[in-house]
């Protein structure tokens, strides 16, 4: 079922990259995020009225699912797509790629999470090898204080996306599932970026085409409903920091679409990145000790 979940995931997330670039456009970026989680919030408050998957929840854990939608649903989106405004989107997922390093960190501070050597050399591994597939990117961005706030923002975005994860696994060990913590959480976060509309003063404007309403609809439902439930799913079955790998290989995923719908061409560069990435994935999957399996070889 782990695997299933994991697969599904990275094409969940991989082909959101191309549906969030086409929201891109005169809908001002807040209005956009708070339509996608207005309609995933929704539908998923719909399924769980009608097929009975919402649980009561106390009011000390309606505090945490709040906190977590803050930080899932709104401040982390905010700061990716400010993040864009300032470098190439290839950079920002470079970035983003280091959310297991984050959660690593946060769930030994949080959790007392131990991780082995195996997770640091595939995480590194995993890092390289997302930078050379946008190396494009790295080596034609201007490093500008443009540039800095644009990191800045990435990283900003990084953490927030981390502090949910523990949010959630706090709410997972209080017997909240992911779905009820996601529809609550998505509600909170809508409740957020209201907020930040009105006090901005901008206007919901909508945008009637076929590629706006297409990408708003799958970004709402398959990419939110589905992929951040199926998500904190694998947080509560692998932990915070293996889970959090599927953000360094959706890129891959991000990469084939862009062949098919913005002429991307792969290199020798960018191949090499893949290699890299696939084995840091089965490096930190693997339970064995990579220096042990050595250490008997040559026993």
């Amino acid at each position: 079922m782990s695997v299933f979940l994991y697969v599904l995931m990275i094409f969940l997330w991989g082909l959101s990259w191309i549906a969030i670039k086409w929201q891109h456009g005169d809908v001002p970026m807040e209005v956009s995020i708070f339509y996608r989680f207005a309609v995933a919030a929704i539908v998923m408050l719909v399924i769980g009225k009608l097929w009975k998957k919402l649980q009561p929840i106390t009011r000390r854990d309606q505090y945490f699912i709040g906190l977590q939608g803050v930080c899932l649903f709104c401040c982390n989106f905010l700061a990716f797509y400010s993040a864009t405004l300032y470098i190439p989107s290839g950079l920002v997922a470079v970035l983003m790629a280091t959310a297991p390093i984050f959660n690593a960190v946060h769930s030994r501070l949080f959790y007392g999470t131990q991780t082995n050597a195996n997770f640091w050399f595939g995480a590194g591994l995993g890092l390289m090898g997302i930078s050379l597939l946008f190396v494009d990117d790295l080596l034609t961005t201007n490093w500008s204080s443009d540039t800095l706030l644009g990191l800045m923002f990435s990283l900003v975005g990084t953490w927030c996306f981390s502090i949910g994860n523990m949010l959630s696994i706090r709410n997972t060990k209080h017997n909240v599932a992911p779905f009820t913590a996601n529809c609550y959480a998505m509600f909170y976060g809508c409740g957020a970026l209201l907020l930040i509309i009105w006090a901005r003063g901008l206007s919901f404007e909508f945008s009637i085409t076929t590629q706006y309403v297409g990408s708003l609809m799958y970004l709402a439902i398959p990419a939110s409903v589905l992929g951040f439930t199926c998500y904190l799913m694998l947080v509560d079955k692998l932990g915070a920091s293996n889970a959090a790998y599927i953000l360094v290989l959706t890129p891959i995923v991000a990469l084939s679409a862009s062949v098919i719908y913005e002429n991307y061409q792969w290199t020798s560069y960018s191949t090499l990145g893949l290699v890299l990435v696939i084995l840091g994935n089965v490096l930190i999957q693997r339970r064995k000790a990579l220096f042990q399996v050595t250490k008997q070889r040559f026993s």
